[in-house]
């Protein structure tokens, strides 16, 4: 599968958080709110699907799809709803949202109030791979979406999910491994791992999760008939984190750029209503 418009997709919207700004647009917008265990991120599309503005902010106010934090959490949904209308000149009324595989029941709801009390009606909740795969455009293959405590999986056959499965190990436990390791905080942890100068040293400590995330795959779409594994989520930013998976599989494997952004374009994608 060619990733390229996908790609272009990605890289705009990620420069429209760094700098800040708009795109020109016509017509009602989309808007997707993720709530993730890493990071918050809102982001908004046009009726073209094109990135129009976005904002996003590093968190720990969700754990695998659980509100831990609901005063804090609805405090930066609201910064960031700010930032984004600002950025916008108009208001934003409605979005989309987004869960791991799974946790679509109870918890689903905590999601919503958090985003109604920052003063934006839901109008969509999906799960995060399908979201993923939704502007990825991928009508058949796994979606893999590694989040910050769990890893998500989405098989999807003619452009319907036909299995979703989510299981423990995300980013977390990287953070975990190397805390140990180095012998420093989780924090300090967090920081290390997202160092690029630093990633061919911290990939080697690890590697073992990365491995254990891929058999979690692995197990999963076994007998599925699955020819194609695409990666999103931000813990699968690590370069060399596609190849480990590619190894365990037996299958190619295919990461976009800046993996992070992929599901909230997603939920934007699906915020219909």
């Amino acid at each position: 599968m060619d990733l390229t418009s996908a790609n272009k997709k990605i890289i705009d919207f990620q420069q429209l958080i760094t700098e800040k700004k708009k795109k020109d647009y016509k017509g009602n917008l989309k808007v997707g709110i993720d709530l993730g265990t890493a990071n918050i991120v809102v982001a908004v599309l046009d009726e073209n699907n094109q990135a129009v503005a976005g904002a996003s902010q590093s968190a720990s106010v969700v754990r695998d799809g659980l509100v831990v934090d609901y005063v804090e959490a609805v405090r930066i949904v609201q910064n960031l709803k700010q930032q984004v209308e600002t950025i916008l000149g108009e208001e934003i009324i409605k979005a989309a949202t987004a869960l791991p595989p799974g946790t679509l029941g109870g918890n689903s709801k905590a999601m919503v109030n958090v985003i109604e009390s920052a003063e934006v009606e839901v109008i969509n909740v999906i799960d995060e791979p399908t979201a993923a795969a939704s502007i990825l455009g991928i009508q058949d293959g796994a979606v893999v979406d590694v989040g910050g405590g769990t890893t998500g999986i989405s098989i999807l056959k003619n452009g319907e999910v036909t299995y979703t499965a989510d299981e423990a190990t995300g980013g977390t436990h990287m953070s975990l491994v190397l805390a140990g390791n180095y012998k420093i905080t989780f924090e300090e942890a967090e920081i290390l791992k997202k160092d690029v100068t630093r990633h061919r040293e911290v990939f080697v400590v690890i590697k073992p999760v990365i491995e254990k995330m891929a058999s979690i795959v692995k197990r999963h779409i076994e007998g599925h008939g699955v020819e194609k594994v695409y990666l999103v989520g931000g813990a699968s930013c690590i370069k060399g984190f596609e190849d480990v998976f590619e190894k365990e599989l037996g299958i190619e494997v295919y990461k976009p750029k800046n993996p992070l952004l992929v599901t909230p374009l997603g939920i934007a994608l699906n915020c219909q209503g």
